[in-house]
């Protein structure tokens, strides 16, 4: 068995791997639509295809539709009610989604208009909204009056209407419950197991950990470099992984994971998450010839010939760009004669 094993995993020597993987994602690339899918009660539309297969490959700092999959304990996994509540403890809820907030420069005021059914809602009450809007207007010189479900804002009189305008637009945005930068948080019904898990617009793994009902080891982000800085380089390696074979899945296209890991793994291996653009993979090459074929070429050759560098051709752009034959497979043998026999 271990032997079979060896002959089907094992790789010849001098092949060209890199060449392969790249083709063998690259052919299918072309094939790829720019569709993106809905997520259902969410209102969402998650790029798929090519937009986010340059998305993972270019490792963007964020993606254009963050999204978690969370999963819960086992108090609350197997209640749609109990899972619903942890929902909306997640879900991030802001000043403007529960009040009207109104500006009057003639009278140098905001009016803030709390909704009581929107509060009763998201269960956050009329004090802990004043308490919010009295913090963030701490150091701003106004005066602030409550009155039932109104806030009054008066500013002083010497205060520029530039500035009310700024804290007017701030104010409509004050984080009042949930976790930053989730929007929204939809409990849903697993058919294949039947319990209940959340999906949610938005990523935040270190503050979704701190809600009550989340199993904290069933997390997971489509945001790389949020995985990268809370779990670790190689946690984002296994999601690169995971997330390119769900693109390449998704639009019926066959490709062997172990390419897609040979990226993966060159993508991560200086310990951070690496694009293959000129500011990543293809911008470190030790080789002048390989930068310069892949962009700013007139740069990378007059730099390099300022500073004298020389180019050892070993690799497989080079070579081919002068004409050689690249050193791998058949190419990567000598062969001497023996006259003398």
């Amino acid at each position: 068995m271990t032997k079979k094993i060896k002959e089907e995993w094992m790789i010849n020597s001098y092949e060209p791997i890199g060449v392969l993987a790249a083709q063998s994602m690259g052919e299918p690339g072309t094939q790829m639509t720019m569709r993106s899918f809905h997520y259902a009660g969410m209102a969402e539309q998650v790029p798929t295809g090519l937009p986010r297969l340059i998305e993972l490959v270019d490792a963007r700092k964020t993606p254009n539709k963050p999204i978690m999959e969370i999963d819960l304990d086992k108090k609350h996994s197997g209640s749609e009610n109990k899972a619903r509540e942890v929902a909306r403890r997640i879900e991030s809820v802001n000043l403007d989604q529960v009040a009207h907030v109104k500006e009057n420069l003639n009278e140098k005021k905001v009016m803030v208009s709390i909704r009581e059914e929107d509060i009763k809602y998201f269960g956050i009450s009329i004090e802990d909204v004043r308490k919010k809007v009295k913090d963030f207007l701490k150091d701003k010189d106004a005066t602030v009056r409550s009155k039932e479900n109104k806030i009054i804002i008066t500013f002083n009189e010497k205060m520029k209407l530039i500035d009310i305008r700024k804290i007017y637009l701030k104010l409509s945005s004050i984080h009042l419950k949930g976790v930053k930068g989730i929007g929204k948080a939809i409990a849903f019904e697993d058919p294949e197991t039947g319990v209940f898990r959340i999906f949610t617009t938005g990523s935040n793994i270190s503050g979704v950990r701190e809600i009550e009902g989340v199993d904290i080891e069933r997390i997971y982000s489509n945001d790389i470099k949020e995985i990268e800085k809370t779990l670790g380089v190689e946690a984002a390696r296994n999601t690169l992984v995971k997330q390119i074979m769900y693109v390449m899945d998704s639009q019926g296209l066959s490709v062997d994971v172990r390419h897609i890991m040979l990226l993966a793994d060159a993508m991560c291996v200086l310990g951070e998450e690496k694009s293959i653009g000129r500011h990543g993979l293809a911008g470190a090459k030790s080789s002048v010839f390989a930068r310069a074929a892949f962009e700013e070429t007139v740069r990378h050759l007059t730099e390099s010939a300022v500073r004298g560098v020389v180019d050892d051709l070993s690799g497989v752009t080079e070579n081919i760009l002068i004409g050689q034959t690249v050193p791998l497979g058949t190419g990567k043998i000598k062969l001497k004669v023996n006259l003398k026999r």
